[in-house]
């Protein structure tokens, strides 16, 4: 039986605790803020991972991720939470007395239609880490027990944040995520600054520092609206899909989850642009958090630099990209973009686009150049 102090359960606006920290007011961390949006789209990207040392506002950015979504809940679970009180329990004593099937929501079906947030994922048991991967993929799970079957949607963004030091991911586990983000320290001291410039403002007065931003919020709120409500009219074209699959041939990615992914993660990408085609460029954008975990180890290159490495084989020079800026509280527009949330497609073509020497890929000639940064392919 899940007990109330199980896990955190919450709902935008129906509390009265300290609010979270604006996600339109997150410093430095333009790549978490775009895949955790990625995902909020398109749940069914599989969640996002984020690795990185403590203290780069992993949790805070999870967290805030949530405000977007008005209404939705948001749910953590706990590390030492039990497989029934994540998927819930059948009651057969209600069903033996009153003849009735009695069941208990889990915390997947109370994330339905929101955030479910898993810290320090990789201390997570196997059990757990299989069945809310299983869940966050296909946005159902079934209940048996004793014969019978109870059967829930269980759409929601899945976000696990994980610091490296304290142990890896199976790599079972890890391909089970949708997308993987790699964060580091502050690598200036002027971005060190601003960030605690930003947390002790929200400290000193978090009602004043969330209303300074509102109009951004509001702002970013209508346009994942937006992105969402447009998904469905996206569909990828066979070019499309052949050069995701060029993509993550050539990156070196064990099985097809990570072509699936690429898909689905530069579907959503497309959406949040307010493009009414998916586009190479959307591809590249989500390559690397899509594919770079998936190589058999997690080192990967710069968001940036591992995107502008890859070249599909049949194309020599980079491609050129339109993507729309977010104006305050306008629809985007077919622009240059700006701002941290602009796409990550831009900071990708400033890259070099020099070419590494061809790897063999068994016996046959390779398709593609290996993207630079990225980790050597096993064996």
């Amino acid at each position: 039986m899940i007990q109330p102090d199980s896990a955190t359960v919450s709902s935008p606006g129906l509390t009265s605790e300290t609010p979270r920290y604006p996600f339109a007011a997150l410093v430095g961390v333009p790549d978490v803020q775009l895949a955790l949006l990625l995902v909020a789209i398109d749940p069914t990207i599989g969640g996002v991972l984020i690795r990185g040392p403590r203290g780069t506002a992993k949790s805070t950015a999870a967290r805030a991720l949530a405000d977007l979504l008005p209404g939705a809940p948001f749910v953590q679970l706990p590390l030492g939470a039990t497989l029934e009180q994540l998927v819930g329990t059948l009651e057969l004593q209600d069903a033996l007395r009153d003849g009735r099937i009695a069941w208990r929501p889990g915390l997947l079906a109370r994330a339905h239609g929101g955030v479910l947030y898993v810290d320090e994922v990789n201390l997570l048991p196997d059990a757990l880490a299989d069945v809310l991967l299983d869940a966050a993929a296909s946005g159902v799970h079934t209940v048996e027990r004793d014969g019978i079957s109870q059967r829930h949607a269980a759409r929601f963004a899945l976000i696990g944040t994980m610091n490296p030091e304290e142990g890896e991911l199976r790599p079972q586990l890890l391909d089970r995520f949708g997308l993987c983000v790699e964060l580091s320290n502050p690598s200036t001291a002027a971005a060190r600054a601003a960030i605690v410039r930003a947390r002790l403002a929200f400290e000193a007065d978090p009602a004043a520092f969330v209303a300074v931003h509102h109009l951004q919020q509001q702002a970013l709120r209508q346009r994942l609206q937006r992105a969402r409500q447009a998904l469905g009219a996206l569909i990828w074209s066979d070019e499309i899909v052949a050069q995701a699959c060029a993509l993550a041939l050539q990156g070196g990615a064990d099985g097809l989850r990570g072509d699936l992914t690429l898909l689905k993660a530069a579907r959503a990408h497309a959406a949040w642009q307010g493009k009414t085609a998916i586009e190479f460029a959307d591809l590249q954008a989500v390559a690397p958090w899509a594919l770079a975990h998936r190589r058999g180890g997690v080192a990967q290159a710069g968001a940036q630099d591992a995107a502008s490495a890859i070249t599909p084989p049949w194309q020599s020079a980079p491609p050129q990209r339109t993507s729309a800026a977010l104006p305050d509280g306008a629809a985007p527009q077919a622009s240059k973009p700006q701002g941290p949330l602009s796409s990550h497609a831009e900071a990708a073509g400033e890259a070099d686009w020099g070419a590494l020497p061809p790897q063999p890929v068994g016996v046959a000639p390779p398709l593609a150049q290996v993207p630079g940064g990225w980790p050597t392919p096993k064996p």
